[in-house]
């Protein structure tokens, strides 16, 4: 029997921050803490086992530095006898062997989750989750009456609100909010990012890597060399390194992609700051100082600071306003599963095969590898949203359904219509020979659009433009795209669209390109 707490906290694997609300309204003398390892959470989509062995790790990391600090923590692991299997289960379970009149939770980062909490029958006083500079609420209030969701009025408002990178008087630092222009440069030949910082495995985590590897066998993705930081001051220690190494270096190459380089200026931070071992604030401000230093150049310190609190901050706004039907959203009807070397990077693009390999092995890949690779390649096939969304949400270390949804369905995969960004972000295999080494390398020609030793993406690119024309031909930052298109012989038209109609026949048929 477990001795009684007048109260009981839940600590979601998310949540793992010792600035939560929570700890300021309960009391480590009287009341408990309550973290769970869960089968339900760990299987609801097949997850890397990477990621799951960091969250249990980081949970346990995070318990002991509770306790160290005077908590009462109930910490319930996956193989634990009497284990239900679920959170709503287990928060049931002891909110009954302590009887504790109140459970206190912060709020989720999933819908998914907040709903089965809110419908576990128990006494729940939420709290809202201040590691985020803009509430649900404070998001709702700036959406309201807005024709257009645009994030860069959004960020404009942030950086004014946190007062970063801007002059005495309120204007931005350089006389211009977005230097997004500057960031977009192809790495020179020879150029290579610093050797990464890596993390030894502990007991702890050695103890949770035998697990994950016994329990999640069947799940996609390895575990060997597992590196990444499980702690806040080794979290802190990659983000040191970051600011030390390659902050300076971001700004130019953070669209680059390179052949054996999955990290590159990258700072590889996503994944300890969504699960709450790094601090925004803090993030931000280190930034804005390197910068007035001297020790980077504005463009990096600007294209960082807004990654973090402009589209962030946004995606988690467009998350909880349009929840839950923005999941269902499916604006070009699209219906393709997701092809079978999404799972194994057996593919002779080049590209594709890269970016999955790395996936599957690191559970990572920045921006433009999700976004213009496996992302492009999901659009102009024609998967189905819903397909491409669980992929991601199952394969990144830092995919949470606030961030993983509204950057896949709205930004990949253009599937709400246009209300997140307002084009699609498709692009021919031209674009990823200019922004990486990957065409050297490839069994297909990315000059080439047409027959059996073309580019998939060329062919694709313009397939989907013709079959989409209706939806698109409209919107004016596809204007001169529609006018080549219009402009090109028909014989060229009908080539390309067969060419088209034969790679999407064989996806068709579960072939491999």
């Amino acid at each position: 029997m477990s001795a009684p707490a007048r109260r009981l906290g839940l600590l979601l694997g998310d949540q793992l921050s010792f600035d939560l609300e929570l700890f300021d309204v309960l009391d480590g003398r009287q009341d408990a803490l309550l973290m769970a390892e869960v089968e339900a959470e760990a299987r609801y989509v097949a997850h890397h086992p990477r990621k799951i062995a960091l969250i249990f790790s980081a949970m346990r990391h995070f318990a002991e530095a509770l306790r160290e600090r005077g908590w009462r923590v109930i910490y319930v692991r996956l193989d634990d006898a009497g284990n239900s299997g679920s959170l709503p289960g287990e928060l049931r379970r002891w909110h009954d062997a302590l009887g504790a009149p109140q459970v206190h939770v912060t709020e989720c980062g999933e819908w998914r989750l907040e709903q089965a909490l809110r419908d576990c029958g128990l006494p729940l006083v939420w709290h809202a989750d201040r590691r985020f500079l803009c509430s649900r609420e404070d998001f709702a209030c700036w959406a309201g009456g807005r024709r257009q969701l645009r994030m860069e009025l959004f960020y404009r408002e942030m950086r004014k609100r946190a007062g970063l990178l801007l002059e005495p008087d309120g204007r931005p630092l350089g006389g211009a909010w977005n230097l997004d222009a500057e960031n977009r440069k192809a790495l020179p030949r020879g150029l290579r990012g610093p050797f990464p910082a890596r993390f030894a495995a502990d007991a702890i985590t050695r103890e949770v890597l035998a697990l994950v590897g016994a329990r999640f066998s069947d799940h996609y993705g390895s575990l060997a060399g597992f590196d990444y930081p499980v702690s806040h001051a080794e979290a802190q220690a990659l983000w040191q390194h970051f600011l030390d190494f390659s902050l300076a270096a971001f700004g130019d190459y953070q669209d680059a992609m390179a052949e054996g380089e999955p990290y590159l200026f990258h700072a590889r931070i996503s994944a300890a700051l969504n699960i709450g071992l790094l601090d925004v604030r803090q993030l931000c401000a280190d930034v804005d100082s390197a910068y007035r230093q001297g020790r980077v150049p504005l463009n990096a310190a600007e294209g960082f600071i807004r990654q973090l609190i402009g589209w962030r901050e946004y995606v988690r706004g467009i998350y909880w306003l349009r929840m839950p039907e923005y999941a269902g959203l499916n604006a070009f009807g699209n219906r393709r599963p997701l092809p079978a070397f999404y799972w194994t990077g057996a593919t002779g693009m080049r590209c594709m095969a890269q970016t999955i390999g790395q996936t599957l092995e690191l559970g990572y890949a920045h921006h433009i590898q999700r976004l213009m690779v496996t992302g492009n390649f999901a659009l102009l096939a024609g998967i189905a949203p819903t397909a491409i969304c669980e992929w991601y949400l199952a394969v990144y270390l830092d995919a949470f359904d606030w961030v993983e949804l509204p950057n896949t369905l709205g930004m990949v995969m253009h599937a709400d219509g246009g209300y997140l960004g307002s084009k699609p972000y498709c692009a021919s295999g031209r674009y990823i020979q200019r922004m990486s080494d990957y065409c050297g390398g490839c069994r297909y020609r990315v000059d080439q659009a047409t027959g059996a030793s073309a580019c998939p993406f060329n062919a694709l690119y313009w397939h989907f433009l013709m079959r989409h024309r209706q939806q698109l031909s409209g919107n004016p930052r596809l204007a001169m795209v529609y006018r080549n298109l219009q402009g090109m012989d028909e014989g060229r038209r009908e080539a390309l669209w067969r060419r088209g109609e034969e790679l999407l026949a064989q996806l068709d048929a579960g072939e491999s390109l």
